[in-house]
């Protein structure tokens, strides 16, 4: 069986899907300039760096998330079927 993903710019289908995954919106610390969000991140439980991510609230996200034109693409499952978190932030 073949994994699936999605690319969307869709804010509530992003959102949806982040939260049904226990996810949280993040910026990389030490990248932001001039009150702008930094690299932008989704912080899951567990996940590599954590301690390197500053949770902001969904709005600075989406803010920064528009103004350099990205798209989020994302897994909905693994190949073998189970769920998966697998997302990456692409270029519109």
């Amino acid at each position: 069986m073949a994994s699936t993903s999605t690319t969307t710019t869709d804010h509530d289908e992003i959102r949806r899907w982040v939260e049904e995954h226990d996810g949280q919106p993040a910026s990389v610390k030490g990248t932001e300039a001039s009150g702008d969000a930094g690299v932008l991140r989704i912080d899951f439980p567990g996940g590599a760096g954590e301690d390197q991510l500053e949770h902001i609230s969904w709005e600075n996200w989406f803010d920064k998330f528009e103004q350099e034109g990205l798209a989020f693409l994302y897994q909905q499952e693994k190949a073998d079927g189970s769920d998966s978190t697998f997302f990456k932030l692409v270029s519109r």
